[in-house]
């Protein structure tokens, strides 16, 4: 099974996907950790990243997913704020990718990222991923105002009876 956590940053993605693979006995991964040192100098700078800035990202993730899935499958967090992302992402994939989606308010998202020390990622930044972010029609949505530990055991519950039933 591939699963990839998506949402802005501050909505959990990294939390609950870390705990989501520990359920389902999964190895996990940080999206954020494959960017380049350009990328991570940008955002912590203050700077949006553009699609030319992410295309050599999710194409590593894309060869990245295909190995992990080869191997059994994997959680990934990752922002995949845009359709055309997503795209790329599950684009060398066999199998059918689980989408958890993350969504919450400003305010709470700028709450959380304020709360932060040591990311790379400036809050200032979060504007810009919200107008980026297109909603998927597909996946588990999820509220983030819940809190994680809910979010993590009703998302694995939904998984794990899906999976029974394929």
């Amino acid at each position: 099974m591939i699963l990839i956590v998506c949402g802005v940053s501050g909505s959990g993605k990294t939390t609950i996907g870390s705990q989501l693979a520990k359920a389902l006995e999964l190895p996990f991964f940080d999206a954020d950790d494959f960017h380049p040192q350009t990328n991570l100098q940008k955002m912590k700078n203050g700077k949006p990243l553009n699609d030319q800035d992410r295309q050599p990202w999710l194409e590593t993730l894309s060869l990245n997913l295909a190995n992990w899935e080869a191997k059994g499958g994997a959680v990934l967090a990752c922002s995949a704020l845009k359709e055309s992302y997503r795209q790329t992402l599950k684009s060398r994939c066999r199998g059918e990718i689980k989408w958890i989606v993350l969504s919450g308010s400003r305010e709470l998202l700028l709450k959380r990222l304020n709360a932060r020390s040591g990311h790379f990622f400036d809050s200032n930044l979060l504007d810009s991923q919200l107008t980026t972010f297109e909603l998927p029609s597909y996946g588990y949505l999820v509220d983030i105002s819940q809190p994680l530990d809910e979010i993590t055991a009703r998302v694995s519950e939904q998984l794990l009876a899906t999976n029974k039933s394929s």
